[in-house]
C-alpha cells in the first residue's frame, strides 16, 4: 500500500550523520511538525540537525488526506462539552495561525494549493443535532460556518456545516519545499538514523542507533513520542484509518469541497488534480491499531461505499495512516515532562495534522526562542476535565486487559502443546501471519513474498503481544500502536527498537 503522495521515485539524499557532532536543536522526525519546527530554528540562526528513522513524510504526513482547514468534523462542539470558552478559542486560535502560516509559506514558495469550501455532513436526521451543535461551536469561536441544506454530494444528505475557503494540499510537496528551505538555511537531515533516548543535561546526549551528538534542545516531532517520560503513550488513543485515489467513471465528476460526515464509519471526500485528470480521494473506516479482525475488511468496506455511490470508479492508490487521539481531546506540544527543560514534543492532532502540526511548532518554536504565544500558554495550562480523566481510565484499563487476555491466549496455546511431540510454529499460507505460543514464548510468524520470518511476537515497547495486519502485512500492537514489518523492522509508534528474531530471544 503506497500512498498517491509517496508514489514517485525517490531522489532525496540524506546528509551524512557524523557521531560527536555539537547542535543548537536536534528534531526527531521529518513531518510537518519536525521540518515547521526545524526550519523556524534554523531562520533565527541555528545549527539544526533533523534524524529521521526512515524517510520525509513516511508515517502520517505522507499518508494524510492532506486537508488544511478550521471545520474538524464535529471537533469543536466535543471540545465546548470539555472545555470553557477560552481554552476552545485557544484551539481555534491556534489552528488559524497554523493554517495562515502554512497557506502564506507555500504562496511564498510557490507551491502549489488548491482553495475548497469544506463541509461536515450528516445523512441522517438524528446526525443534524450534531451538526447544529458544531455550527454553534464555531461561530462562538469567530468562525463564519453556515448550516446548508446542499453540500454537492452525489448522495442525499440531510444537512451539513460548511466553512467557505479552505484548502487542500499535497503534503509531500510541502515537505520538499521546507527540506529545501532548511537546507539553504544551513540545517541538515539525515535518514536512516533513529533517535533512541535523551540523556543527561545541556548540552544534552542524544543517543541514537548510529551514534551520540549533542545539543542545547530536543524536538520530538515523532507521531507519539518515543521518549516514555509524562506517559503520553498512556494519554494517547492510536487509530489506524484508510483511504484510496479513485479514477472516476466517464462523465462523473468529484464534488466540489472537502468533506467528511459525521457518522461512523467515517467517509471523507476530496479531490485531486492528477496528470490522469481529476481523482477522487476517499477516507474513513478506522478502528483502533491491531484490534479488528481484518484490516482488509476496513479497506474493502471503503472502497465498496465508494463504488456504491460512484459506480465505475476504479482504484489507482490505496493505504492507510496512525493518527493519535488525546484522551482529552486537545493536543499536547510543548516542553516534555522530565526532560530537563530542554526536550520538546508535540503530538495528538486527532487526525487534522495539517493545521494542528504546524501549530504545535509555532509553539514549539516560540518556547525554545523566548517568544510568547497567548494561546499556546491557554493550552498549556489547560485543566483535564472530568470526561477526560475517566477516558483516561477507561484506555489504560482496556490496555490492561488486552494486555492480560493476549498473554492469557498465548499461555493457553502453550498449555495444549506442552507435550513432547510439541512441533515448531507451522509455516503460514502466503501474507498471513500467526502468533503461536506453543515452543514456549510467543512467536510472530508471517510469510510474505515467500519468505517466512519467526519473530517475537513480543512489543519491544511495553510487551503486548503483536497482532497480524492483513491489510499491510505488518505486525501491529493493539496497547499503544507500534508497528513493525513483517521482518520485524520498526515502522512507527513509541516502540525504538525492532522485534528481535525468535532464535535470538
Amino acid at each position: 500500500m503506497t500512498s498517491l503522495w509517496l508514489d514517485r521515485p525517490d531522489r532525496f539524499v540524506s546528509d551524512p550523520f557524523k557521531p560527536g557532532s555539537r547542535y543548537h536543536t536536534v528534531v526527531a522526525g521529518a513531518g510537518l511538525t519536525g521540518l515547521v519546527a526545524a526550519l523556524l530554528l534554523a531562520r533565527s540562526g541555528q545549527d539544526v540537525l533533523v534524524v529521521e528513522a526512515r524517510h520525509p513524510g513516511a508515517v502520517t504526513t505522507g499518508n494524510t488526506t492532506a486537508k488544511v482547514t478550521l471545520l474538524q468534523g464535529t471537533v469543536l462542539a466535543q471540545l465546548a462539552r470539555q472545555y470553557p470558552r477560552h481554552q476552545v478559542q485557544a484551539y481555534v486560535d491556534a489552528n488559524r495561525e497554523g493554517q495562515a502560516w502554512l497557506l502564506r509559506y507555500l504562496e511564498e514558495q510557490n507551491v502549489p494549493f488548491q482553495r475548497r469550501d469544506a463541509y461536515t455532513y450528516a445523512t441522517t436526521p438524528a446526525a443534524t443535532e450534531k451538526l447544529r451543535e458544531e455550527v454553534s461551536a464555531a461561530t462562538t469561536a469567530g468562525l463564519d460556518v453556515e448550516y446548508v441544506r446542499d453540500a454537492g454530494l452525489p448522495f442525499p444528505v440531510h444537512g451539513a456545516a460548511r466553512l467557505a475557503a479552505q484548502a487542500q494540499i499535497h503534503p509531500v510537496e510541502v515537505l520538499d519545499a521546507l527540506l529545501s528551505d532548511l537546507r539553504s538555511r544551513g540545517g541538515s537531515i539525515a535518514t536512516g538514523v533513529r533517535l533512541r533516548d535523551v540523556t543527561g543535561d545541556r548540552p544534552c546526549t542524544v543517543e541514537t542507533d548510529k551514534g551520540s551528538v549533542t545539543a542545547d534542545q530536543v524536538v520530538l516531532a515523532t507521531g507519539t513520542p518515543v521518549l516514555d517520560r509524562g506517559l503520553y503513550f498512556a494519554k494517547l488513543k492510536p487509530h489506524r484509518s484508510y483511504a484510496a485515489a479513485l479514477q472516476l467513471a466517464e462523465g462523473q465528476e468529484p464534488p466540489p469541497g472537502m468533506y467528511i460526515s459525521v457518522e461512523q464509519p467515517t467517509h471523507s471526500l476530496r479531490d485531486y488534480e492528477s496528470d490522469a485528470g481529476r481523482l477522487l480521494l476517499v477516507g474513513g473506516h478506522g478502528h483502533p491499531v491491531g484490534r479488528t479482525p481484518s484490516e482488509k475488511a476496513h479497506l474493502e468496506g471503503l472502497l465498496a461505499w465508494a463504488g456504491q455511490h460512484y459506480p465505475g470508479a476504479v482504484p489507482t492508490h490505496t493505504w492507510s495512516a496512525q493518527d493519535y487521539q488525546p484522551t482529552n481531546l486537545m493536543p499536547f506540544f510543548g516542553k516534555l515532562p522530565r526532560g530537563r527543560g530542554h526536550v520538546y514534543f508535540g503530538t495528538g492532532y486527532n487526525k487534522w495534522g495539517m493545521t494542528n502540526a504546524v501549530a504545535a511548532a509555532l509553539g514549539i518554536s516560540a518556547d525554545i526562542l523566548g517568544g510568547q504565544v497567548p494561546w499556546a500558554d491557554t493550552i498549556h495550562h489547560r485543566i483535564t476535565s472530568p470526561s477526560g480523566a475517566l477516558s483516561a481510565v477507561g484506555l489504560n484499563a482496556g490496555v490492561a486487559a488486552r494486555l492480560a487476555t493476549d498473554w492469557g491466549k498465548v499461555a493457553g496455546r502453550k498449555l495444549r502443546k506442552d507435550t513432547p511431540a510439541a512441533a515448531a510454529p507451522a509455516v503460514p499460507a502466503e501474507g498471513t501471519g500467526t502468533v503461536d505460543g506453543g515452543t514456549g514464548r510467543p512467536v510472530a510468524v508471517s510469510t510474505v513474498d515467500g519468505t517466512t520470518c519467526k519473530l517475537s511476537a513480543v512489543c519491544t515497547h511495553l510487551g503486548g503481544i503483536v497482532h497480524w495486519n492483513d491489510s499491510e502485512k505488518t505486525w501491529d500492537c493493539p496497547l499503544h500502536g507500534s508497528r513493525f514489518s513483517s521482518d520485524g523492522t520498526l515502522l512507527e509508534g513509541p516502540a525504538t527498537r525492532n522485534l528481535p528474531r525468535a532464535d535470538k530471544g
